[in-house]
């Protein structure tokens, strides 16, 4: 079979590689189509998780199923399938003790286009498929489907690890297709007041829509002296990080009130520490919380999210701004992805 591979840090290709085989619990599926993610692009050409030889790239996707193994009771080939990004061990350790991301280690969980071949191939292998594999809803188009691989997911995320409450206000840093579901997440909890951090007009539009109320562009000044500003001082009880660098952190707590907690979902591609304001961390005892979490994986988890976009609670089409179509057009999505022209929000391949 053919894949879409990093053969080493800064470099990408084609290569050929055999077809996978399942184990008894496993699944072997081709995609039907699949999503490009700024992970992607840390791990190509900044080697944030190291250098990495003709492994196949992609964790975002929607797929058929070709082949189960023995013990698979839920799927069958010919079976059209939403894959999480993060595919668990669920008989680990780890995620008997609830943090099923890091099953086998940390951030273990994800494994596709992290230590194991991802899905921008012919055929990929998927572990545990009765676990990892929700059913797709007919009502759910591929290019959508993908959304439901990461973006939501992580995005709604954020809002779990800041804890989002009725009537909260909050702060979500970044408005790409992650802090727009971020926001999404957010309005869904019942957040009173939703100030974004972007600038770029398109996502800037579609904040609007999934339930931002106003805005901070950085390029304005510091996020924090803004933030401080419309809240007369007091800061926000919850922040979000969906995007920035290892500073945004300091930025994130001042923004903060005592008491609050920020949820980081942003995946930090460099850098190797993060700055915690003394002071406006409470010298220690401010009570301001900080959580940053790796998006759960699992059909659960997948079959909930599907069903809010099934039933239309939920509208994912924004999100997908260049949708191509055939796999030569691979190479060009990541292209894009690593450019981020002002008007990419995400770039989908249609394969099937």
């Amino acid at each position: 079979m053919k894949g879409f591979a990093m053969l080493r840090i800064g470099e990408v290709g084609w290569i050929e590689k055999d077809i996978p085989k399942p184990g008894p619990m496993d699944a072997i599926c081709k995609p039907l189509a699949i999503a490009i993610c700024t992970s992607d692009v840390h791990t190509v050409w900044e080697g944030a998780v190291g250098d990495r030889h003709n492994m196949i790239l992609g964790h975002e996707g929607c797929a058929e199923v070709v082949e189960v193994g023995e013990c698979v009771k839920d799927f069958k080939p010919g079976d059209r399938v939403l894959v999480p990004a993060i595919t668990p061990d669920w008989n680990s350790l780890e995620a008997q003790a609830g943090y099923s991301m890091h099953s086998g280690g940390m951030l273990a969980g994800w494994k596709f286009s992290n230590f194991k071949d991802g899905l921008d191939a012919e055929f990929f292998h998927v572990n545990d498929a009765d676990g990892n594999l929700a059913h797709m809803p007919e009502n759910i188009n591929t290019v959508d489907a993908c959304m439901l691989s990461d973006m939501v997911p992580t995005g709604f995320h954020g809002v779990e690890l800041a804890d989002v409450q009725f009537g909260d206000t909050v702060l979500v840093i970044g408005i790409g297709p992650v802090g727009l579901m971020s926001v999404a997440g957010a309005a869904l909890r019942g957040a009173s007041r939703i100030v974004a951090v972007g600038t770029r007009p398109n996502c800037i539009e579609a904040a609007k829509k999934y339930g931002a109320d106003e805005f901070i562009s950085y390029k304005n000044g510091p996020i924090a002296e803004q933030a401080l500003a419309m809240t007369n001082g007091k800061g926000f009880d919850k922040v979000i990080i969906a995007g920035g660098t290892c500073e945004t952190f300091e930025e994130a707590i001042r923004s903060l009130k005592p008491g609050g907690k920020i949820g980081n979902v942003n995946y930090l591609g460099c850098g190797d520490f993060i700055n915690i304001p003394r002071v406006e961390w409470g010298v220690g005892m401010g009570h301001k919380q900080i959580n940053g979490g790796l998006m759960p994986g699992g059909r659960l988890r997948m079959e909930k999210l599907g069903a809010l976009v099934a039933s239309g609670k939920l509208d994912v089409s924004l999100l997908s701004t260049h949708i191509y179509d055939g796999w030569d057009h691979i190479p060009e999505a990541l292209q894009i992805m690593k450019d981020k022209p002002a008007e990419l929000i995400k770039p989908v391949v249609r394969l099937a």
